[in-house]
């Protein structure tokens, strides 16, 4: 009797955390985050963001990052993922160093109140980048790519626009990078509401000088993640794995326009703080790969389960 009722509760926390209910649970996340934006985002002339929309939008990016890092990182332990485990494996660890990364920035903007060019975070933020890119690449290099020209000419104007957008919010160039005037120590303070520890102070002096090419390096990294977005949409159109990787593509295009608004905010409007609407993309990209990690697993489990069946029928 007890095994009886052990295997109706066990079945009933499955169905809970069924693929489809978990696709459910996501797509509710990012319609919450949405809202929330459009409710709150909006500001008074002259007054600031109250702390606690800072720690709303951080939550609804870190749910969003540590879920669809999560589900990555289990397709890409899984034996049954058709796709690669190591396409996965950088999926993962790209949106784990992304949570890690928003941790450290928001401390910085949020905690010390401060308006970093460059932080901790960003060590992160970049590891972010990279392990993505691979990941992505490696997806690719997984297809036979058989693209017909008009498809190759779609890759074409996406990237040339890609790059033509980014160049326009990041023009002009700042190439620089001058470290002697480094300050070596906190004596100049920085005015915060919350009065800054010398160390932090004095990290954030260092790091100020790599702002400018490190902006550049994420305006590179983020036309490539759309390039190769473009191509996986492509490459991977029609198959039996097609829903997942078009969720991962619009993850990436919804990564492409939270970076560029972001830069083009920073850079254009004065005293800027995060946390404008166009910044939901940030929460939709964690919303998007989770769902194409739930799609995938949900694909490729049913596929192994098909063809252990048939094995048994045929002997």
């Amino acid at each position: 009797m007890s095994s009886t009722s052990d295997k109706t509760n066990k079945d009933g926390l499955t169905s809970w955390f069924s693929t489809p209910n978990l696709v459910l649970l996501s797509v509710m996340w990012g319609v919450l985050a949405l809202l929330f934006f459009l409710l709150f985002s909006v500001t008074i002339p002259g007054e600031g963001r109250p702390f606690w929309y800072g720690v709303g939008t951080l939550l609804s990016e870190q749910v969003a990052f540590a879920f669809a890092g999560g589900l990555c990182l289990r397709n890409g332990l899984s034996s049954k993922i058709a796709s690669g485990r190591n396409v996965w494996l950088g999926l993962g660890f790209g949106m784990i160093s992304f949570f890690i990364g928003n941790f450290f920035f928001s401390w910085w903007e949020l905690y010390w109140e401060l308006d970093p060019a460059v932080s901790p975070g960003d060590l992160f933020y970049v590891a972010s980048y990279l392990c993505l890119t691979v990941g992505m690449i490696l997806a690719v290099r997984s297809r036979r790519l058989n693209l017909e020209l008009w498809q190759w000419g779609v890759i074409l104007a996406i990237a040339a626009a890609g790059i033509a957008f980014a160049a326009w919010v990041s023009y002009p160039f700042e190439f620089t990078l001058d470290t002697n005037n480094v300050m070596a120590d906190g004596a100049v303070a920085i005015e915060t509401a919350r009065p800054a520890p010398d160390w932090v102070i004095t990290l954030e002096r260092q790091l100020d000088p790599f702002g400018p090419p490190l902006n550049l390096l994420y305006v590179v990294l983020d036309v490539l993640l759309l390039i190769i977005a473009a191509v996986l949409l492509l490459a991977f159109w029609g198959g039996r794995f097609s829903q997942s990787w078009r969720m991962i593509a619009a993850a990436a295009f919804s990564q492409y326009i939270a970076d560029m608004w972001f830069k083009y905010a920073d850079k254009n409007i004065p005293n800027y703080e995060s946390g404008d609407l166009l910044e939901v993309f940030f929460t939709f990209t964690g919303v998007f790969f989770a769902i194409g990690a739930l799609l995938e697993y949900d694909v490729s489990t049913r596929t192994v389960s098909r063809s252990r069946r048939r094995r048994g029928s045929s002997s």
